[in-house]
């Protein structure tokens, strides 16, 4: 149904996404931790998967990284050889497509024409990162290669406060194929409003179609963790970051916060049009943040249902 619900911009596309492992693992380590992966989310009442394709970014921050960067396996090859014969349903993979060369991005494509695949390309981390190949030369070939391949893009309503041009980078995007679009965490409901705001009355003004915006949301249930969060980029404003590290529980409190979020940004949407989603993630790993991501899911799901 995840197919068709881009198609047709329809609200309440809910998805639960995952970091591949450390690409270190040995192959019986990475079926121990794909068997885990597979028995916590296989039951799950989700439209799609995603998998993401980590890069380094220290060249975007001179700011350190609280966790040390560690190569993960491509998402593709974890989803082909250890994922796909157990979900039952689509993943959407993430390609940094600034990662691989023409060549082998090429081949890539070629190698998924006539299947029904989804993926999201991601650009350059900064300005300095050096890569391989630009986002438009990726949507330059996938049009070319296999323009059915069903193509999604990042949006980040934080840069939208700075710089006022996040729904113009969206409608380029949806100009060069994007039909859905899934944030990085979301944390500051304004921002994302605002940028809310001014989608709608581009898309108004100029007779454009609205695509999906998938928000995403994850449990923070440590100090470290909301470091990390904010290192990635994630803007929290100092109210709630004083909120949550004065909480009696972290993780319960940005579990409400979260879920309280997606309720208004959903019902924003629906007054100007908007088809909004959800992704649901647990940027760390400990086991308590994982399962607090599962109560997130359910409890944004109970939201999308009752509305």
């Amino acid at each position: 149904m995840l197919k068709e619900k881009i198609k047709n911009r329809q609200s309440g596309i809910l998805l639960y996404g995952m970091t591949p492992p450390k690409a270190i693992h040995s192959k019986e380590e990475l079926k121990d931790i794909a068997a885990r992966q597979i028995k916590r989310i296989k039951d799950l009442d989700i439209d799609g998967l995603v998998l993401y394709d980590i890069q380094d970014e220290s060249d975007r921050t001179d700011a350190k990284r609280p966790f040390p960067f560690i190569k993960t396996l491509d998402s593709c090859d974890y989803a082909k050889n250890y994922l796909d014969r157990d979900l039952k349903f689509p993943v959407i993979v993430y390609r940094a497509v600034g990662k691989y060369g023409k060549t082998e991005f090429k081949q890539w494509l070629q190698n998924r024409v006539g299947r029904e695949f989804f993926s999201v390309f991601v650009g350059a981390a900064s300005k300095t990162t050096e890569t391989t190949m630009s986002i438009k030369e990726a949507y330059k070939l996938k049009q070319e290669i296999y323009d059915e391949l069903i193509l999604g893009g990042i949006v980040i309503p934080e840069r939208h406060t700075a710089k006022k041009d996040e729904h113009l980078r969206v409608f380029f995007k949806i100009h060069n194929g994007c039909e859905y679009f899934i944030s990085q965490a979301v944390y500051d409901l304004e921002a994302a409003k605002r940028f809310l705001d001014d989608y709608a009355l581009y898309a108004k003004e100029n007779d454009r179609k609205m695509v999906p915006i998938i928000f995403t949301f994850t449990p923070c249930g440590s100090i470290k963790t909301l470091e990390f969060m904010k290192w990635l980029g994630v803007h929290i404003t100092f109210s709630l970051e004083k909120r949550l590290i004065n909480s009696e529980d972290i993780l319960e409190e940005s579990v409400k916060t979260s879920i309280s979020n997606f309720k208004e940004l959903y019902e924003y949407g629906k007054e100007k049009n908007i088809p909004i989603g959800a992704n649901i993630e647990s940027i760390a790993i400990r086991k308590v943040e994982i399962d607090a991501s599962i109560k997130l899911l359910d409890e944004i799901k109970k939201i999308i249902k009752k509305s």
